[in-house]
């Protein structure tokens, strides 16, 4: 049996965030041979090209970037800030995808969950990330798309999924996920 690791970056910094919730709900659902490792993203510094030289590399982009190229696929749950991604999550696509040339994304299967207490399912976040993540040459899950609205009923107080729609849908996406990367990772 191949075992996939599969890297969860999640877009929001704050301890009790939703979607850190949702990367914790959603790994327990995957199945045995997948082995999810949430990849924090906090400590990195913000990404500048003057320090990608020889001898000046921040060490945590060093160990950020190898962590991301062990990875066979990734699973990004964010939040929306302004209608796009958080900016940690988009300095984590910048750093691991420098210097040009060394993309550690390429090529890895994916996909995204937004979350959101509002009511729009934090779209504009799920597509922008959708956006950077083609140009990254990620290859997305394309269905079932995943917006989650109303984050606040979601969740138990021990931050366990309790609505029995969402229980549902993320058996669904879980499903078509799994499939995907099996396709893609040979």
């Amino acid at each position: 049996m191949s075992i996939y690791n599969i890297g969860i970056f999640v877009g929001s910094l704050r301890k009790e965030a939703f979607s850190r919730k949702m990367a914790n709900a959603v790994s327990a659902m995957l199945p045995e041979d997948f082995k999810p490792a949430i990849v924090e993203i906090d400590r990195l510094e913000l990404y500048n090209e003057d320090l990608d030289v020889d001898g000046q590399v921040p060490e945590c982009w060093k160990t950020f970037r190898a962590k991301v190229r062990a990875l066979d696929a990734v699973l990004f749950v964010t939040p929306e800030y302004n209608r796009s991604v958080t900016p940690a999550l988009k300095n984590a696509l910048d750093v691991a995808s420098r210097p040009m040339g060394q993309n550690a994304w390429g090529g890895k299967p994916g996909a995204i969950i937004s979350i959101t207490p509002g009511k729009l399912g934090a779209f504009g976040a799920n597509h922008h990330l959708r956006q950077a993540l083609t140009f990254l040459n990620v290859l997305p899950l394309q269905q079932p798309e995943a917006y989650l609205s109303e984050a606040g009923a979601i969740f138990d107080e021990k931050g366990c999924v309790c609505n029995a729609h969402t229980k549902d849908f993320l058996k669904t996406f879980v499903d078509a996920y799994t499939a995907w990367v099996k396709k893609i990772v040979k």
